[in-house]
């Protein structure tokens, strides 16, 4: 990974920092101690000021960030613009809808493996290089899908698309991590999650569309379609961001690190002398697996699980609306699709306006923390300079109301089938909305965590949400034929109730146990 101490956080601009005891003491009567501005000004100017953490400017942030937000939106496309299409799928290859709803199962457990080593990669040997190659591996497996002719072939070009798409998130988290602070991260946290989930409030209209007029193997194509042109701002516009190569912006990039578009204006912020601060590592198994280590971390482990919960729950809700629409309320392919715009629209609100909430939440803890240990209030603040500084709850701070609109959404949900369309579509709206507000709190929070390997760490977060998530929507259809929709949807929301008790966890002893981490990787880098 690019940073072998996962404790290094993100700094903020050292020229903004000023550490608990950085004012200097002397006693009043001492007037021939006192500084005068005009020496103080001496002293300061003849002290080099350190490079700040990135050159980039917050609209290049943005850039890059709508860039790699665009590249992610093929992980939620890929997976929502076939929910129309189910059942199309299911007559033409005549397989039943439960084998069908499998080739969901299969692609969410794919997408929840392959980030683990794509990201692990990416924390290695570069962003550019890796977010290259799974696009052309997604295009591949898409060309795949469109010309395959039965169910065993959908079934592997669906995990082979999956293996491309899926490592989209985490590489563009990674990205992020290395171009921002923990000031700054959360409202460009929200608005890649925001642009992201644009697949998933477009696409399953588009899949309707293209279903109901084309058939379903044009969906496909114009996936390929949509995949190139995503590849090439990715080759024209983004630039190795790894810091272990690119440093914070100012080392000169070259071959596969160097985007087209610096062949025409040059790296601007270049300087022939700069050279990356943190070592590079090299790529080994170790590598790859050493991700999976991060779930034996129990604050680590518990902020993932909740949201694997919450995340299961909303998927098993989006994967079984095309047939309970098409049974209920007689829809075809490209009206199901249309209900799926306040699905879509949910997630993109949930992930936007959180991320920005988050920032102000930040703000709001480092002044109360300022307050309590009678420190200056302009002084920042972050993990690195203060350890003690809590991250988590600052993080949280607003998943107490989240939690319980979705649980009471989810709980109703399943008899508001028995009404008006309207409603169950609205409650779609409302639980997509606090879902995906839940996930961005916890992307935010675990790249705060492990700054220096975050695009593993949001892979593992992947990793733990999928592979939940799959097994409920694998479990989805039998319970419904089993017990019906609308007591299954209520089982969800109490099952979701029983694990807030993970968030009181979390909030209570989550920040002693992120020091207790700190000072034991501490003690094990000074051993080596």
């Amino acid at each position: 990974m690019s940073n072998s101490n996962p404790t290094e956080s993100l700094n903020f601009p050292a020229v903004s920092e000023r550490s608990c005891d950085s004012s200097p003491s002397f006693s009043p009567t001492d007037e021939k101690d006192l500084v005068t501005p005009s020496s103080s000004f001496k002293l300061e100017s003849q002290i080099p000021s350190p490079p700040p953490y990135h050159v980039f400017t917050r609209s290049r942030k943005l850039q890059l960030v709508c860039i790699v937000s665009l590249a992610a939106i093929f992980s939620p496309l890929s997976s929502n613009i076939y929910f129309p299409a189910l059942g199309v799928i299911s007559k033409d290859l005549n397989v039943s809808m439960s084998l069908t709803t499998l080739t969901v199962t299969i692609y969410m457990i794919v997408q929840g493996l392959a980030p683990s080593f794509w990201g692990s990669f990416s924390d290695t040997i570069g962003r550019r290089g890796i977010f290259i190659g799974t696009f052309i591996v997604y295009i591949i497996a898409n060309i795949a899908l469109a010309l395959s002719t039965n169910y065993g072939q959908l079934m592997a070009f669906r995990a082979l698309q999956a293996a491309g798409s899926s490592a989209t998130i985490s590489i563009g988290a990674g990205v992020i991590g290395d171009i921002t602070t923990s000031a700054e991260r959360g409202s460009l946290v929200g608005i890649f999650g925001g642009v992201r989930m644009l697949g998933q409030g477009v696409g399953p209209v588009f899949g309707g569309i293209l279903s109901q007029y084309l058939g379903y193997r044009s969906i496909f194509w114009f996936l390929v379609i949509m995949a190139g042109i995503s590849l090439f701002s990715i080759l024209f516009f983004l630039p190795e961001t790894l810091r272990t190569v690119a440093g914070n912006g100012t080392v000169p990039l070259h071959g596969l690190h160097k985007p087209w578009i610096y062949c025409i204006t040059g790296q601007k912020d270049a300087k022939e002398d700069s050279i990356p601060t943190e070592e590079k590592k090299k790529v080994t198994w170790k590598t790859v697996v050493a991700p999976l280590g991060f779930l034996a971390e129990k604050d680590v482990f518990i902020t993932l699980f909740y949201g694997a919960i919450v995340y299961t729950v909303w998927s098993m809700v989006t994967s079984s609306t095309s047939d309970l629409f098409e049974s209920r309320y007689g829809l075809n392919s490209m009206e199901v699709g249309l209900t799926f715009l306040a699905n879509g629209f949910g997630c993109m609100s949930g992930s936007y306006s959180i991320g920005y909430l988050m920032d102000y939440n930040h703000k709001v803890t480092e002044r109360e923390y300022c307050i309590r240990n009678n420190i200056p209030l302009e002084t920042r603040i972050n993990s690195k300079t203060h350890p003690d500084f809590p991250i988590e709850y600052a993080r949280m701070r607003n998943t107490w109301w989240i939690s319980a609109v979705f649980i009471v959404c989810t709980g109703v949900y399943g008899f508001s089938l028995n009404t008006h369309l309207a409603l169950p579509v609205i409650l779609q709206y409302i639980t997509a909305y606090c879902a995906t507000a839940i996930f961005t709190i916890n992307s935010a929070l675990v790249i705060d965590l492990y700054p220096g390997a975050s695009a593993s760490a949001t892979a593992v977060n992947n990793l733990m949400r999928c592979e939940v998530g799959a097994a409920g929507v694998a479990a989805v259809q039998p319970l419904i034929d089993a017990i019906t929709a609308e007591w299954t949807f209520f089982l969800l929301a109490g099952i979701t109730l029983a694990m807030v008790p993970l968030l009181m966890i979390e909030m209570r002893w989550g920040a002693g146990w992120r020091m207790e981490r700190t000072e034991r990787l501490k003690r094990k880098q000074q051993s080596a």
